[in-house]
C-alpha cells in the first residue's frame, strides 16, 4: 500500500542568532516543505531530487523498513533559488516519520523533534534545533534549548521573497566568533517575551536590533530588497525584518490590520518583491486519501 507523508519548512519571526546562546526565539511552521510517498518494494530504495544525506541518515537512524522512498518539495514557492524555508529539517522529520510510520509506530512531535535534532546535528554539525522543532511540532511556537510551547499565530503575518538566497553556515561563524554577545542575547530574550502583545513594535526592534549586532560582528544582513520591504511595512504600520541569517532568503512582516496587509501585499508586488503564498500550518504528519 503506498502512503505518503508530509513536514512543514519554517519562517524564524524572532530571535535569530540568540537563540544559538539558548535564549527564546518564535519559529512558524509554514505550509511549505517536503513529501515522502512510500512504496513497496524488496529493498530499500531513496529517489530525492537534491542532498540527499539527511533522508539517508535519517531512514538509517530509524531503522527503515524496505520501501521505496521518494521525496519531493512539499507546495514549493515560484523563487529563482531557494527560500531559506528549513529544507533540510523538513526532509529529515519527514523521512524520520516515514520510516517509523512504515514500522508500525506512531512517533509523537516530541518523539520527532528529539530524533530530527540528532540526525540534524549529525549531518550539518550544529544548528540550534528551531527548524526541527517547527516541523515536528508545527504552528507558532516559542523554542528555548529545546523546550516548546505553541503560540497564537500573528493575524496578519506576510512573506516576502528578497530575489536571492543566502547562505547561514558562515553567518552563523562570524556571530559565534564575536565575544561581546551577551547584551545582545538579553535584549532578544526581552523582545521575544513582549512579541506575544506587541508584534508589530517587537519586530521593527528586532531588525533593528539584529542590524546593530551585524553591523559589530561583520555580518551581511540586510540587502536592498529587505530593506525596501521593511519601509514597506513601516508605512502600511506594521514591521519586517529578515527570517533567519539574513543577506537574503525571506522577510517576515506583521500588518495591524487586514487593509494594512492588503495595501502592503500590494506595494512589495508593484515593486517586483514577490509575497510568498504561505500558511501557517500543522507539524509533521501523513496524507491522508
Amino acid at each position: 500500500m503506498s502512503r505518503t507523508f508530509r513536514a512543514p519548512g519554517k519562517v524564524v519571526l524572532l530571535g535569530e542568532y540568540a537563540v544559538l546562546d539558548g535564549a527564546p526565539a518564535v519559529v512558524a511552521a509554514v505550509d511549505r516543505g517536503v513529501l515522502c510517498a512510500t512504496t513497496p518494494a524488496g529493498v530499500l530504495e531513496i529517489d530525492t531530487p537534491g542532498d540527499d544525506r539527511f533522508v539517508r541518515a535519517a531512514l538509517d537512524h530509524a531503522g527503515a523498513s524496505p520501501a521505496r522512498y521518494a521525496f519531493s518539495d512539499w507546495n514549493p514557492p515560484e523563487t529563482s533559488s531557494k527560500a531559506g524555508l528549513g529544507g533540510s529539517a523538513a526532509a529529515t522529520v519527514c523521512a524520520l516519520l516515514a520510516a517509523r510510520s512504515l514500522r508500525g509506530e506512531a512517533p509523537s512531535p516530541r518523539a520527532l523533534f528529539e530524533e530530527g535534532l540528532a540526525v540534524h546535528r549529525a549531518v550539518q554539525g550544529s544548528g540550534s534545533g528551531i527548524d526541527v522543532a517547527a516541523s515536528a511540532f508545527g504552528g507558532v511556537v516559542r523554542f528555548e534549548r529545546g523546550a516548546v510551547a505553541p503560540l497564537a499565530a500573528p493575524p496578519h503575518l506576510v512573506v516576502v521573497w528578497s530575489g536571492r538566497s543566502a547562505s547561514t553556515g558562515p553567518r552563523v561563524e562570524r556571530y559565534l566568533d564575536w565575544q561581546a554577545r551577551d547584551a545582545f542575547v538579553a535584549e532578544s530574550a526581552a523582545l521575544v517575551h513582549q512579541f506575544p502583545t506587541a508584534p508589530v513594535a517587537s519586530l521593527a526592534a528586532a531588525r533593528r536590533l539584529l542590524a546593530g549586532m551585524a553591523a559589530v560582528a561583520g555580518i551581511e544582513y540586510t540587502t536592498p530588497a529587505l530593506q525596501r520591504i521593511a519601509a514597506l511595512a513601516e508605512t502600511h504600520g506594521g514591521a519586517a525584518k529578515p527570517s533567519g541569517a539574513g543577506g537574503g532568503d525571506v522577510a517576515v512582516a506583521v500588518l495591524p490590520d487586514p487593509d494594512a496587509e492588503a495595501a502592503f501585499r500590494a506595494a512589495c508586488e508593484a515593486e517586483g518583491l514577490p509575497v510568498l503564498p504561505v500558511r501557517v500550518t500543522g507539524g509533521a504528519a501523513e496524507i491522508e486519501g
